[in-house]
């Protein structure tokens, strides 16, 4: 049983890993699905081998599975992973990040189909920048652009679909919409259905997915503002296009107590930029008030909370770049 790093600051549950004893390609690039129930999979899988991908991790749910052993025989580069109960979203993805070997993964559904974008080579290659100023007789160095690539989103009809988020304010409350991919390195707040290509250290590093949030939705607010935050970037490549074979996913953004934790790790903290000091964010007491009036918690409760969140912030003070104000001017300015 393998447990995260303390990087993750979360417990993981225990799974069991069958198959993924080959490997196909070593090109940097491997691939984690996400699986849908009712998908026919040896057919997908197929279109999957064919791209290259140098693994394939494909995160099961706990129920019984009656193909896995057909499945890990007629696709040994496939591991599956098996958890003890059921995990959500942002969990499937950090496991997966332990997996892999690569130092890119394409996070992908059962149910999407890979339409334009080469083989796993070439996406591999797009995601990074050759550095032009070293000696030729030097080793060329990649460096690594950015944390998570987003590609251009299609509907079963081959209509491109709206999916690169932007942060918005509605009522005080910050919420996310969708925009139409239109540029090469749009910027997007996150990935959509978490779908997208990741650089293994760089989301390990900034912590990946917050499990403790209870809703997809808030917990790909809280990774992509963290990420933005803390100066990573989470942009579009418009050269690579999935599509949904099935219905498009409907995000639910209602406000409950998973926007109480995103709000204290993001919105509430205050940035402090000095040029004559080290900069650094703090979670100053004065936001404790509003937060307890708005929360409907008891104030012991909202105290708790608050320091919890207080201390994590104190935790990672210095890995913040900017406030969300600033976060948010990003989209502003671009329009």
């Amino acid at each position: 049983m393998n447990t995260i790093p303390s990087i993750f600051n979360e417990k993981i549950t225990q799974y069991t890993a069958v198959g993924g004893r080959e490997r196909i390609a070593c090109t940097g690039l491997s691939a984690v699905i996400l699986n849908r129930p009712g998908i026919i999979r040896r057919s997908f899988f197929q279109e999957i081998e064919k791209i290259g991908f140098d693994n394939v991790i494909s995160i099961e749910t706990c129920a019984p599975h009656y193909d896995i052993e057909e499945l890990s025989g007629r696709f040994p580069f496939v591991r599956f992973i098996i958890p003890e109960k059921e995990i959500n979203l942002g969990e499937q993805i950090n496991i997966a990040a332990l997996e892999v070997q690569s130092h890119f993964f394409f996070v992908i559904r059962n149910d999407m189909k890979i339409v334009t974008g080469g083989t796993s080579r070439r996406m591999a290659q797009r995601l990074v920048n050759i550095k032009e100023d070293v000696d030729p007789n030097e080793k060329i160095i990649p460096e690594i652009k950015r944390l998570c690539t987003v590609p251009v989103l299609m509907n079963y009809n081959y209509v491109i679909i709206p999916s690169v988020s932007a942060p918005v304010i509605n009522r005080r409350k910050m919420q996310s919409v969708f925009l139409q991919p239109q540029n090469e390195g749009d910027l997007s707040l996150y990935p959509f259905d978490g779908v997208g290509i990741y650089d293994k250290k760089r989301f390990i590093s900034m912590g990946g997915f917050d499990t403790a949030l209870n809703k997809p939705h808030w917990q790909l607010m809280d990774f992509g503002f963290r990420a933005h935050l803390w100066g990573e970037e989470i942009a579009l490549d418009i050269n690579l296009k999935l599509l949904y074979d099935g219905e498009l996913p409907v995000e639910n953004s209602t406000i409950e107590e998973s926007y109480r934790r995103f709000y204290l790790k993001n919105l509430a903290p205050v940035f402090h930029s000095n040029k004559l000091s080290v900069n650094y964010a703090d979670l100053p007491f004065y936001r404790f008030f509003p937060f307890a009036r708005n929360c409907g918690e008891d104030i012991f409760s909202a105290w708790k909370e608050f320091q919890e969140s207080k201390k994590w912030v104190i935790d990672n003070k210095f890995r913040f770049k900017c406030d969300a104000r600033n976060v948010a001017c990003k989209w502003d300015n671009s329009n």
